[in-house]
This record gives C-alpha cells, sequence and structure tokens, in this order.
C-alpha cells in the first residue's frame, strides 16, 4: 500500500467504521426482534453493559434509538404519535419517541427494536425511573432501578479516598449482586464471574483508548470535532462497550488521530476558533446547526456531551479483574457521579479544560425536552464568567422537537458571537 492510499484509508476510518458498526448493531437487534428473543434495555449513565453483556443479551438504548429518530428526520412524527396518545409537549422527548416506537412494535427507521424482556436504569437522570414504569406499564417487564449517590459539591471535593466514597462503592455493590439474581432470573443463565472479567477487560482497553482519543484533541489544529464526530464515537463506546469489536475499534482511533496530530491534519482545513458545547446537540437540524459554526471557521474540540453520554469511558477508568464486582461498583460510583457534576458542575469542569484545549468560547445549549441538562446552565454561565474571562454563546433549541428549533434566530445568535470573537482577536492584536 503506498503512503498515500495509507493515508487515504486511515483518515476517517473512525467515522466509516463507527457507522458500520452501528448499522450491524440496529441489524442484530432486528434480527432480535424477529426471533423474538431476550433484550435488556438500559441507559448511557450507568448502562451495566458489562452485566447484561456477561449473560449475552443484547442491550437496547432507548435515548439513542430516539435520538436517531431526529438525526434522520422522522422525530416529528413520533412525538406526535405520543402526544396523540396522551403525553404532554413538555415530557422528555426522547421519552415520547420511544413510546411511540413501542406503539410500533418497534418500528425505528434504523430496523426494528425488541421488547424489553427486562431493563435496567439508575438515577443519574430522574426521567429514567418515569420512563422504566412506561414499559412496566407496557410490558410487564422488570425494571431494576440502582440508586446511585451524587455529590452536593462535585466529584472532586469527594475523593475516591473518602470513607464516604468507600461507603457509597458498597452500597452500590449489594444493589449489584441483586442485579446479577435478576439477570439470572430473565436469562436463565448462571452468572460466570471469569466472563465478567473478560468483559471488563474490554471495557479497561476501551477506556484507554477513549481517554487518549479527547487528550489528542488538544492538538492545533484539532482532530475531529466534538458534535459531529464524537456522536459517532460516543455510539460506538456505549453500543459495543465490553465488547472486543468495541475495544479494538477505539484503539484503531487512537492510531488514526495519532497520525493525524503527528500530520497536523485538522478536521476543518481553515480552523479560526477552537469552541466548548455545553448540553445536548440540536438532532433536527444537526448537520445545519454544526455548520453555523463551522461555516466561521469555529470546531468543537470538546463537550460536556463526551462527558455524560461515555458512561465513564472518558475518564480512563481501570477495573480491578482481581475484584470484579467490587471494582465495578467503584467504577460505577466513579462514572456516574463525574457525569451529574458534568451537568450540575459543569463551570468548574469547564475551568480545567479551557487552557489545555486552547478554547476561545463556550456554547450552551439549553433545550426544551431535558431539564436535567439545562437547568442551572445560566448560573454556571455566570459563574464561569466570574472566574474567567471567556466568550460564550446561549442559545436555545431542541434534541427532538422541530417546532421549537427556528433556525433563523440559531444563524442570528452564532453570526453575533463570532462577530465578537473576530473584535476581540483584533483588539488583542492591536
Amino acid at each position: 500500500m503506498t503512503e498515500q492510499n495509507f493515508t487515504e484509508d486511515l483518515i476517517g476510518r473512525g467515522n466509516r467504521d463507527g457507522a458500520q458498526l452501528f448499522r450491524d448493531w440496529y441489524k442484530e437487534l432486528s434480527e432480535v426482534a424477529e426471533r423474538g428473543d431476550k433484550a435488556a434495555y438500559v441507559f448511557v449513565m450507568g448502562s451495566f453493559n458489562e452485566i447484561i453483556k456477561t449473560f449475552d443479551m443484547p442491550v437496547v438504548f432507548p435515548e439513542i434509538n430516539s435520538l436517531q429518530t431526529a438525526v434522520r428526520g422522522v422525530a416529528k412524527e413520533y412525538l406526535g404519535e405520543a402526544e396523540d396518545y396522551g403525553y404532554s409537549p413538555d415530557v422528555c422527548g426522547y421519552v415520547k419517541a420511544d413510546v411511540a416506537l413501542q406503539l410500533r412494535k418497534g418500528e425505528h427507521p434504523m430496523g426494528r427494536i425488541p421488547e424489553p424482556s427486562m431493563a435496567v436504569l439508575t438515577n443519574a437522570c430522574n426521567t429514567y425511573l418515569k420512563w422504566g414504569e412506561v414499559w412496566e406499564r407496557m410490558y410487564d417487564a422488570p425494571t431494576f432501578a440502582l440508586d446511585i449517590p451524587g455529590s452536593r459539591s462535585g466529584l472532586q471535593a469527594i475523593g475516591r479516598k473518602s470513607v464516604s466514597f468507600k461507603n457509597d462503592r458498597n452500597y452500590i455493590e449489594v444493589q449489584i449482586e441483586e442485579l446479577i439474581t435478576t439477570c439470572e432470573e430473565v436469562s436463565g443463565k448462571k452468572f460466570d464471574i471469569d466472563k465478567l472479567r473478560e468483559v471488563l477487560g474490554y471495557t479497561n482497553r476501551m477506556s484507554t483508548a477513549w481517554k487518549r482519543v479527547i487528550e489528542l484533541n488538544m492538538a492545533s489544529p484539532s482532530l475531529f470535532n466534538a458534535l459531529t464526530d464524537g456522536t459517532i464515537y460516543l455510539g460506538v463506546a456505549n453500543g459495543f462497550r465490553g465488547t472486543e469489536i468495541g475495544a479494538e475499534y477505539f484503539e484503531a482511533l487512537v492510531e488514526e488521530m495519532e497520525y493525524k496530530a503527528k500530520n497536523s491534519i485538522g478536521t476543518l482545513t481553515d480552523e479560526k476558533y477552537r469552541l466548548a458545547f455545553v448540553g445536548v446537540p440540536c438532532y433536527p437540524i444537526f448537520r445545519r446547526f454544526t455548520e453555523l459554526f463551522t461555516e466561521w471557521g469555529g470546531t468543537f474540540v470538546n463537550s460536556t456531551y463526551l462527558w455524560f453520554a461515555s458512561g465513564g469511558a472518558n475518564k480512563g477508568f481501570q477495573y480491578d479483574l482481581e475484584n470484579p464486582i467490587a471494582s465495578l461498583a467503584e467504577g460505577t460510583l466513579y462514572s456516574v457521579t463525574d457525569a451529574m457534576d458534568s451537568m450540575f458542575h459543569q463551570d468548574r469542569m469547564l475551568l480545567d479544560i479551557i487552557d489545555d484545549f486552547g478554547i476561545d468560547g463556550i456554547v450552551y445549549h439549553p433545550i426544551k425536552s431535558c431539564r436535567t441538562v439545562s437547568t442551572g446552565l445560566a448560573d454556571g454561565r455566570r459563574s464561569l464568567s466570574e472566574q474567567r474571562d471567556i466568550p460564550s454563546l446561549f442559545i436555545e433549541s431542541d434534541m427532538m422537537d422541530s417546532r421549537v428549533v427556528s433556525e433563523a434566530q440559531l444563524k442570528n445568535r452564532a453570526d453575533a458571537f463570532f462577530e465578537g470573537l473576530a473584535t476581540r482577536r483584533q483588539m488583542a492584536q492591536s
């Protein structure tokens, strides 16, 4: 293979392979649905994918299913069907899209989604608890809710060696043991702790690589867009967590990013502004939403979305394979608390990355559907501005509902933001 062919094959490989893995995943789910086999519904924050994988049950991520309806331009129909069924317009768009999907017997633009044989959820998002009750009513499926203690002042203040952290870890470990019993009852299989070790080993490899990918985006120019490319990476990080395929994908992604860094190959040909994103993307006009920033030479080098939607893989946590259940409890506490902190204490987490990633501005994107992500963003923005002199943009739309998305308004706000960044840079250079 020539150097040119090697470069052409390597650059963009992560996006191509990620998209193919996604298609393969949905093809497998469709086959599960056709056979009527058992599947587990899980969520991105505290999925316990490793436990589910130990019992060879396919996993379904309702959040990912829902956002895919928006990306593929059919969310409006799903939301309308759920509202006609009786759900309020104020209810989370993810939930309503999933309700419509269930009413449609699993019909989805990517394939067919199997019914839940069980559901695993945490209190990382208050909506998870009510969402699980929907499936209980529809299918009489067992729902296992794990109570993950949060923090009032942020994980950094707790410390992983504190008595409080250890007590919380032990509390989660007991719940994991109960979850294992439930999985045995649903799957009809006995728990195999050696298989759990194998699965956790794959997660360790994925986490090491994912953390490295994020760190490599400190390079200038930036190597990937945290919003567009990052969403593909997140899909693989969740759907293929605890698998050899997932580990190999992220290790290959590191290879691609290191090559791009070495050869100064950026995600934009002319990068002018490095941005951080806070919140959830605007999926109904996902491509156009991103273009509002790239057209000005702006690229998102990091985002809180990469933190709270990656199941803790962004932190590079390594499970102790000698003590897998206790270590899974610790990793869960660490990752779920980090996810919650990235939403509720995002100002502190942004302060940690502004200098390392050379961030020129921050974009805050509160959305109608998700109060968990959106509540407090204005306060977080004000707190950050009091600590650092950094420009920010505050724009509102939604992650699912195109009825509350105004492209013209978003463009006006984005244009004004970049004009301000340009003026600020000119004044600094004069």
